[in-house]
């Protein structure tokens, strides 16, 4: 099958390699119809998550048809039409039996966290879903059975944007009335305004430096927007603008925050991993007693964390890797009634096999590209 394969720092390839096969009595076998690159992705693509053999199938947001099933499988058959949850699930330990999907006790045994699809050995090693075949385990677990009245685009998502946008806006504790700060305008942060509008925030406050990505959550999200390159101080900037700082922050961003020169050698040398200006900027944006919550990936651990700014100020912090499986069929029942679309952040529709140009114009924000769909 074809599949896209990391191969080093900023060098993706689409290459042939051997198809999957039921490993386990509980897995199935996939056939890809939709995938999609995430921001993510890109962590991996830039040498920031380690344990990345070359070679490595990339990708875990995914969906598909089902060609194959285990002697277990008991809740799919052949030819079902399913989206797959970015976490791998067992379904039975203390954190699956809590609705910490994400943190897993027995899909990964290579380390202390839960495993991901398509994501490095250090998250379980599973072969991701940018390819034509996907094995899933855990499959009585996480896959789900998507309504023929939704498309492929509609439901694509529930795989791990739309779960980890609502999660985001829902653990900042967003109330009616409240006004949020959306740090990034990439998918994440466009479904996360549209989340917080809709959990009832009155204002709402876009922030970015990619001028095609603030005009598109003005237009589709109707959100006051802020270019933090054309201040000074937009932390700053942000609490003078809501008399004190908003009532919650959402970081979106993550380690691909842009870096100072220092971070830049400290990354490079592995003392830290990556940009934390989204997390000072939040330090900054929120009001004393607020709550910043933070779904962006970081990696290592950070110089110059701004944790005694947020002691001080009594800010509560919530962050961490979405447990999907407990949000999608909240989600899906709100696409099949139309309350809720996220199609809008679909810039570009490519075929599997165009996939490295495809990385190439998501990762060096080309041709005004928000988020990538491809076909294998």
């Amino acid at each position: 099958m074809k599949a896209i394969t990391f191969q080093g720092v900023r060098n993706v390839e689409v290459q042939n390699v051997e198809d999957p096969k039921i490993i386990k009595a509980d897995d199935i076998i996939v056939k890809v119809t939709s995938t999609a690159i995430c921001g993510s992705d890109l962590h991996l693509v830039r040498g920031r998550i380690p344990k990345m053999p070359k070679g490595f199938i990339i990708g875990h947001e995914a969906m598909g048809i089902v060609e194959e099933i285990g002697k277990d499988v008991n809740t799919v058959k052949k030819g079902d039409r399913v989206v797959v949850p970015f976490p791998i699930s067992c379904g039975q330990c203390w954190y699956c039996n809590h609705d910490l999907w994400s943190q897993c006790d027995n899909s990964n045994e290579h380390g202390e966290v839960g495993a991901i699809f398509g994501y490095s050995e250090l998250y379980g090693g599973y072969d991701g879903g940018q390819a034509e075949y996907l094995r899933v385990p855990y499959a009585n677990v996480g896959p789900k059975i998507i309504p023929e009245e939704l498309t492929d685009e509609q439901a694509l998502f529930l795989t791990d944007i739309l779960p980890t946008s609502y999660w985001g806006v829902e653990n900042a504790g967003i109330k009616s009335g409240d006004t949020a700060v959306i740090l990034g305008c990439g998918p994440v942060g466009l479904l996360s305004q549209k989340w917080a509008a809709q959990m009832g925030a009155s204002r709402i406050i876009a922030v970015d430096n990619i001028d095609y990505r603030l005009e598109h959550a003005k237009k589709f999200n109707k959100v006051e927007v802020l270019n933090f390159h054309e201040y000074e101080n937009a932390g700053e900037t942000i609490k003078e603008m809501t008399h004190g700082g908003a009532d919650v922050v959402i970081d979106c961003v993550g380690m691909d925050g842009e870096m100072s020169t220092i971070e830049k050698i400290e990354t490079a040398l592995k003392i830290q991993g990556g940009s934390k200006s989204a997390i000072e900027i939040s330090s900054q944006a929120v009001r004393k007693g607020g709550t910043v919550s933070v779904v962006g990936v970081y990696g290592a651990r950070y110089n110059n964390f701004p944790f005694g700014d947020f002691f001080s100020r009594n800010i509560t912090l919530k962050m961490g890797q979405c447990p999907a499986h407990a949000y999608i069929d909240r989600i899906l029942a709100l696409l099949v009634k139309n309350e809720f679309d996220a199609t809008d952040i679909i810039t570009h529709r490519m075929s599997l096999s165009e996939g490295k140009k495809a990385y190439e114009l998501f990762d060096q924000k080309l041709d005004d590209c928000i988020k990538v769909i491809l076909k294998p």
